[in-house]
Formats: C-alpha cells, sequence, structure tokens
C-alpha cells in the first residue's frame, strides 16, 4: 500500500465531524464486514479501505459526495476533483446572468447538459435516493422527530427505536427516519411530495430550497 495514500485517507477523515466519520461508516455497511468497520477508528477505516479496495480514494472520494463534503476533494484533489462542484457554488454561479452578453459567449465554448424538461422521464418525478435522504437529514436538525410525528405522519414507538440505534447521531436519527418514510410512500417518495410535507414547519430554509434543487433533477 502507498503511503501517501494512507496519509491522505487519515487526513480525510480527521478533517470530518464526528457525525460524518459515523455517517460515512455506515454508507459502508453494505461494503465492509461490519464486525470490523462498526468498532473501526479513524486509523483503522483507512486500513479497511486501503486492504479491500483497490482504488480506496476514488471510494472515498464517492463517499464525501454523499456527505456533502465536497471541499475536501478539492483540498487533497482526489479522483473526479477536476470535474467536482459543489451544488451550492454552481447554485451561485447558476442563479444570475452575466453582463454584456460574456454568459452567452461562456456557454458557446462549454459544453452544456440539457434541460431536465427535454427527457419525458422528467415529467414524472423521481424517488428519492439514500444520496437525496443523507443530504437533508444534514439538515434537518435536532427537531425531526417533532418532524417524523407532525409531517410526515410516522409512529412516535417507531422514532423512539431509530433514536435508541443511532445514538448521539442526530443526522442519522434524521436518515433513518427519512428512509422509513419513503419505505411507505414507495414510488410517491419524491421531492415534490417531501417538500409539500414540510412546507408548513418552521425549518431551516435550506431544507426547502434543497428539495426545490432536486426537483429540477
Amino acid at each position: 500500500m502507498s503511503r501517501g495514500e494512507r496519509e491522505t485517507l487519515l487526513a480525510l477523515q480527521r478533517a470530518l465531524t464526528e457525525e460524518q466519520f459515523q455517517t460515512l461508516k455506515y454508507l459502508l455497511e453494505e461494503r465492509l464486514p461490519l464486525a470490523e468497520l462498526r468498532p473501526a477508528t479513524r486509523p483503522g477505516l483507512c486500513s479497511l479501505l486501503l486492504q479491500r479496495f483497490p482504488a480506496a480514494l476514488r471510494i472515498t472520494a464517492d463517499l464525501l459526495r454523499q456527505i456533502h463534503r465536497h471541499d475536501l476533494i478539492r483540498l487533497h484533489q482526489l479522483p473526479g476533483a477536476e470535474e467536482d462542484e459543489d451544488p451550492g457554488e454552481k447554485g451561485e454561479a447558476g442563479g444570475t446572468s452575466a453582463p454584456s452578453g460574456r454568459g452567452e459567449e461562456d456557454a458557446g465554448r462549454r459544453p452544456v447538459s440539457l434541460p431536465a424538461a427535454s427527457s419525458p422521464l422528467s415529467l414524472r418525478p423521481r424517488r428519492l435516493t439514500e444520496k437525496d435522504l443523507i443530504q437533508i437529514a444534514q439538515k434537518l436538525g435536532k427537531e425531526w422527530q417533532e418532524v417524523g410525528i407532525g409531517c410526515l405522519g410516522l409512529e412516535r414507538s417507531r422514532l423512539d427505536q431509530i433514536r435508541e440505534d443511532n445514538p448521539r447521531n442526530v443526522v442519522m436519527q434524521s436518515f433513518e427516519m427519512l428512509r422509513e418514510w419513503r419505505r411507505r410512500e414507495k414510488q410517491e417518495a419524491t421531492a415534490p411530495r417531501l417538500h409539500a410535507c414540510l412546507a408548513p414547519a418552521s425549518l431551516d430554509p435550506e431544507v426547502l430550497d434543497l428539495l426545490q434543487s432536486f426537483q429540477g433533477d
């Protein structure tokens, strides 16, 4: 194994908060043996990744995208960094039109993707993915149980069980609550549907903004 690769992995994991580190481990549960993964410390997880994956840095970059740490991907120049763009920065860049026609001139030089509306599949909203749910969970905060009962109509006993199964990790508690809602809603678990459920609540506006951005996917 490359010493430089191990040092990079360790630096990445040390830059994560404890909640982000636990979320990273959760996302690896289907790829690594739970008996080794769950007790793993940050150095231990580095060793597991290097032992199990020839492309450990690429795997880590994919996981960092899911927990919205694009800054670390760019800082350490991980695989795909040159194409990686934080959705927040992308929104700022695309939110205003450039003066003096410069935006049109630049657009002529760069390949651009077609608007989602050009595809017939976009007529029906897609079902939210686990990657979507983890991003939403990161923004819900400590009021997730009130959201689950008052907005999503989930049982208090089920929410209590989720809290016990994920102690001291609010993000994972919120994520499991959203997964429970998605299981119940099946194909109707879309961004517009969840937006309508959460709109009456007094949430961080970023939650609804994020859901609005998913509606354009």
